[in-house]
């Protein structure tokens, strides 16, 4: 057993086994409640949350890894049962070589879900591993490289026409520097845009349908998310290129319980122009493809569809299996059934709010190569 998998058996098992000892003390220790005074005050003050897990995790490219994440849960003042509760996450960690990332991809509901804000933030000087352009680069060409990376991406949108239907747009902003790459290796020799280095500055149409039950672990609901960015020099980015992303995800109770829940998702990302290296499609991650380091497979197109079911054991545990089928391709016409990339996987989970059914998971997913594992709060889709 590795040295990544033992520290995250020991540190979910520590939940675990707290959690059995005294359910309620874990819950208190994990949660803070920022407005309690207000809402003992007044009882129409939605009881905000702020759930906290610390992250150990260990792994070649990182080294020991440690940091604290954090699920904000809310409503805004006047908020009623017809408002769905806000997301504000927040992770940051820190490595022994000293690097270090701070994420957050929040939702964000006003009053009666009028508007919308939602969109992410991530600063992070992080190593990551780079394999080559394509859609059956071999693992031989596995290099270690840093970088620092900036990215603000808010977006506002309003309720038009429907219930669960928002219009809108936003800015991206997407700086990759300090690119450190092995002297003469696979990523300084490649001719990629924006390999050492770019910037993505551009402005954003999107529409979101979202009628999901639960934002964090939805039971039955569907969520469709299109965005289209243009970026160019006229707004301050180093390459001129449009991108799409298209995200559909759809859960039912097949068994017309919800302790039994199958989620599908389908997740496309197309881009046109001089595309910088870090703005293409990258298959894998702890979301959609768990089994395959994030950018294992790289290149201008990407399509990733998963299945997931989720099933209750207790009030507390439960556990999922998923597949996973994935691909990249250098043009629309260039998918190939040869290069599709499969992952499949089980997983643990642990309900630290019941409230808000949020579980606290431990996914094993299996890819090409190798079985990797993600210890996070909150689902992967």
């Amino acid at each position: 057993m590795t040295t990544s998998l033992r520290v995250s058996l020991t540190l979910l098992l520590m939940f675990f086994v707290t959690g059995l000892a005294g359910q309620n003390k874990l819950l208190e220790f994990l949660t803070l409640h920022p407005n309690n005074r207000a809402v003992k005050k007044d009882s129409s003050i939605y009881p905000a949350k702020a759930i906290f897990t610390p992250v150990i995790s260990y792994a070649p490219e990182t080294n020991l890894s440690i940091g604290v994440g954090m699920k904000g849960l809310f409503k805004m003042r006047g908020s009623g049962d017809e408002t769905r509760t806000s997301n504000l996450p927040l992770t940051a960690q820190y490595t022994i070589e000293n690097k270090y990332l701070f994420f957050s991809g929040f939702e964000i509901f006003s009053p009666q879900e009028k508007y919308m804000l939602t969109g992410n933030i991530r600063i992070q000087s992080f190593p990551s591993l780079f394999f080559g352009i394509g859609p059956d680069t071999p693992k031989s060409n596995e290099e270690e490289f840093n970088y620092s990376q900036i990215l603000l991406e808010p977006i506002f949108l309003k309720n038009v026409f429907r219930r669960y239907l928002f219009l809108g747009g936003g800015i991206r902003f997407n700086k990759i520097s300090k690119v450190e790459a092995q002297p003469n290796g696979l990523l300084e020799s490649i001719d990629q845009p924006g390999a050492l280095g770019s910037t993505s500055s551009g402005l954003e149409f999107a529409m979101i349908y979202d009628s999901r039950d639960n934002l964090l672990n939805a039971s039955e609901g569907s969520f469709i998310s299109l965005t289209h960015g243009f970026y160019g020099s006229w707004i301050g980015s180093s390459h001129n290129f449009q991108l799409t992303k298209f995200d559909f995800r759809y859960f039912i109770q097949p068994l017309g319980k919800p302790s039994s829940i199958l989620g599908f998702q389908l997740f496309s990302q197309f881009s046109q122009g001089d595309t910088p290296l870090q703005e293409m499609g990258q298959l894998g991650g702890h979301e959609i493809m768990r089994g395959y380091f994030e950018g294992r497979y790289t290149d201008r197109h990407l399509i990733a569809t998963q299945v997931e079911w989720r099933q209750k054991l207790s009030h507390r545990w439960g556990a999922v299996a998923f597949v996973g089928i994935a691909d990249v391709a250098p043009s629309l016409d260039g998918f190939d059934f040869e290069t599709l990339r499969t992952s499949l996987g089980i997983g643990l989970r642990f309900l630290v709010d019941e409230e808000e059914n949020l579980n606290l998971r431990l996914d094993f997913g299996v890819g090409n190569e190798k079985i990797n594992y993600y210890f996070k709060i909150a689902e992967s889709f």
